[in-house]
């Protein structure tokens, strides 16, 4: 195993892969365009408190620029791996091993059912530290690896692995039971990892409330129901060497939590949606890690804009967007039949009044102004206008209204006489004092034009 290449430089990745290249010039790493830029420039630097180095491995964006590897250590999050693998298809031997260090269960078998041959090794990382820079990563607490066969044996590729590893001054242990190993990191990662995004706060808020025991003996529960059922037996105490894992580094936040701070994607389908999904295939009823799933979701994804949405702001307290789901479940009572306004097409559109009734306008607001997706248009009405003539067109003929008829949002006001409105492309409400911005001429153009 000459060639080494290390995928990912982040909290993970980055420390081990830094650590093999310090003495190792044939450990390169494969990062994502930004971080690549940053280490050419600066190099890859860990900052721990007991000393900090930095090294200036080889590095690329493309896995064909870099050496054919003989060993590939994958240091990416569990949502890259389909990506990853796209990119190290073509730069794979019939020799190649790849060691795996993802938060999860699927993994190693994700990459056999790919590539139908024994190329994986399992792994198991026990570190905190966190990107403090991309190329810069700050290590705090341990930074040690499991390793081992899917099978259990002990083979000549993972004793040279746990050589190389530990001749870089990484503690790596050799594990006979490398599912188990996993399925144990697992029941930690599906309890602290939810649990500090979902208190905003470290580890010890939740060691700290007695109350929590029983919810964590629940989490871990159905864990490892689901791992027994996958015959992978776990501890009848498994709970409890949870808690008093964690009892060294209550200071801590999770990957979740960082994660989630800095707007990056979470693992939660790879941790507790992942027991959910298994729980439902086998029959095992999981609901705790499956309101943990759902409420995580929530949290931590970001507000949908953009295309297929449409966002009331400005004088409200709080902004709102929808999609055309979201619309279609408002009250029937705002609901409106388009052939009605708009003769000749059928679908489904929404009174302006059932938008302006979900969020709380702002004291002295009495006017909209509607916004076309480009910026260039706009009409403004009265919100007393809005609300009795307003409809915004959101459905024809049972799918999304497509653009060629103004869609996926369009502002019509049959009624409204010569001060009508018929914005097409609308993307944006915008509550105003006062009059807001309005393109129209001063007579309603016939016809659908655009205003």
């Amino acid at each position: 195993m000459k060639q080494i290449l290390v995928v990912g430089a982040g909290s993970v990745g980055g420390f081990f892969g830094a650590h093999l290249a310090k003495n190792n010039p044939n450990v390169s790493l494969l990062l994502r365009p930004r971080t690549c830029d940053a280490v050419n420039r600066n190099g890859l630097t860990i900052r721990s408190a007991g000393g900090s180095f930095t090294v200036r491995p080889r590095v690329a964006s493309d896995p064909q620029e870099l050496p054919k590897p003989d060993l590939i250590i994958l240091g990416v999050k569990a949502y890259d791996l389909d990506h990853v693998m796209d990119q190290l298809e073509p730069v794979l031997t019939g020799d190649t091993v790849i060691l795996t260090l993802q938060n999860g269960i699927d993994t190693e078998d994700r990459i056999l059912a790919r590539l139908h041959r024994d190329c994986v090794v399992g792994g198991v990382a026990y570190i905190y530290s966190k990107i403090a820079a991309p190329g810069v990563i700050d290590h705090y607490k341990k930074g040690a690896i499991a390793i081992g066969e899917l099978m259990g044996m002990e083979s000549e590729r993972v004793l040279k692995i746990r050589e190389m590893f530990s001749s870089a001054g990484i503690p790596c242990q050799l594990s006979k039971d490398i599912r188990r190993a996993k399925w144990e990191k697992m029941c930690w990662n599906c309890v602290f990892n939810p649990m500090t995004v979902l208190i905003d706060d470290r580890v010890a808020k939740a060691l700290d409330h007695a109350e929590m025991m029983g919810v964590i003996r629940q989490i871990v529960g159905e864990v490892a129901a689901v791992a027994a059922t996958l015959k992978v037996p776990l501890p009848a105490d498994m709970a409890d060497r949870v808690v008093k894992a964690s009892q060294e580094i209550r200071d801590i936040h999770t990957s979740m939590y960082d994660d989630w701070k800095a707007g990056r994607p979470t693992e939660i389908e790879y941790l507790n949606g992942f027991v959910v999904e298994q729980g439902r295939k086998l029959g095992i009823p999981t609901p705790v890690n499956e309101a943990l799933t759902v409420m995580i979701k929530t949290i931590t994804e970001k507000e949908r804009v953009g295309p297929g949405t449409i966002r009331i702001e400005g004088a409200v307290v709080q902004p709102v967007s929808f999609d055309r789901a979201a619309i279609a479940t408002l009250p029937e009572e705002h609901q409106v039949d388009v052939s009605t306004v708009m003769p000749g097409m059928q679908g489904r559109g929404i009174r302006l009044k059932g938008l302006l009734d979900v969020p709380a306008l702002s004291i002295e607001a009495d006017h909209i102004a509607v916004h076309s997706s480009d910026g260039k248009y706009s009409a403004c009405l009265t919100l007393q206008q809005a609300k009795e003539y307003g409809v915004l067109v959101y459905e024809l003929d049972g799918g999304a209204l497509p653009d060629t008829k103004g869609g996926p949002f369009r502002l019509v006001t049959p009624g409204l006489g010569d001060l009508c409105a018929n914005v097409k492309n609308v993307a944006r409400v915008e509550i105003t004092r006062g009059p807001g911005r309005d393109t129209r001429q001063t007579t309603c153009p016939p016809g659908p034009s655009q205003s």
